[in-house]
């Protein structure tokens, strides 16, 4: 499966209000393994950028002056993400500024040209409710080196969000293991599928199941009658 984890900065928050594109970043997933065949462009956007926005990225004007304007790059970018199942972080926001661009090219919109969108932050908000789901957060919990994230880059964001959502995602889908170093000590890495396997399942017998009972009587009495699960039954 070909993935694509996309990430964009721009020169504000309003892609209805005459804000542009500034950078997008790409890296490609094949079957959950970044390939090292990115897609990253600056873009020239014919306008400051709000200063709310260049704090986030910190892309002045004078930087992106001599850079491409994205209907420069618009058909190098459509090419790279064809077919592809496209990951984003807070997808909304990046998929209205392409599909801006795209109609003032007279493009169709984005999704048109890929196979699917995936929002990692409507994944996140179902598997953290109540928690705070930004990319820095979520490089917390899930143990994702974020330190070199001093300012926004499209690039580094969807690295790091590669990342996230390989640890997202970690489950029945994705039972790849790597057996062995990749190099040290001559130890060539083994790939096995655990998918192709027909696990057992097993069942405990009348005596065991009359010892747990017994393990959860004792803790009945310990307690004074109030576990949990007494209650729920």
């Amino acid at each position: 499966m070909r993935q694509i984890i996309l990430d964009t900065e721009t020169t504000g928050f309003y892609f209805d209000k005459d804000d542009r594109l500034v950078e997008i970043g790409c890296v490609e997933l094949l079957n959950r393994k970044l390939t090292g065949n990115n897609f990253h462009v600056y873009l020239n956007p014919g306008r400051d950028s709000e200063e709310g926005a260049l704090r986030v990225h910190g892309l002045t004007t004078e930087f992106l002056s001599d850079k491409p304007a994205f209907a420069a790059v618009a058909e190098d970018l459509l090419s790279y993400v064809q077919g592809a199942e496209v990951i984003i972080h807070n997808a909304p926001f990046d998929l209205g500024f392409l599909d801006m661009e795209l109609a003032l090219l007279g493009r169709p919109r984005f999704k048109a040209h890929v196979s699917g969108v995936i929002d990692t932050l409507v994944m996140a908000k179902e598997m953290f409710p109540g928690k705070r789901n930004s990319l820095d957060a979520l490089c917390d919990r899930l143990e994702v080196d974020n330190s070199g994230r001093t300012l926004h880059g499209a690039l580094l964001d969807a690295e790091l969000l590669a990342d996230v959502y390989i640890n997202m995602t970690r489950g029945q889908d994705a039972l790849l293991m790597d057996v062995g170093a990749p190099s040290e000590g001559g130890v060539a890495r083994v790939k096995i599928d655990l998918r192709g396997f027909d696990l057992p399942v097993v069942a405990a017998n009348a005596q065991e199941l009359a010892a747990h009972e017994e393990v959860l009587t004792q803790l009945d009495k310990s307690s004074g009658g109030t576990t949990v699960w007494r209650k729920a039954a």
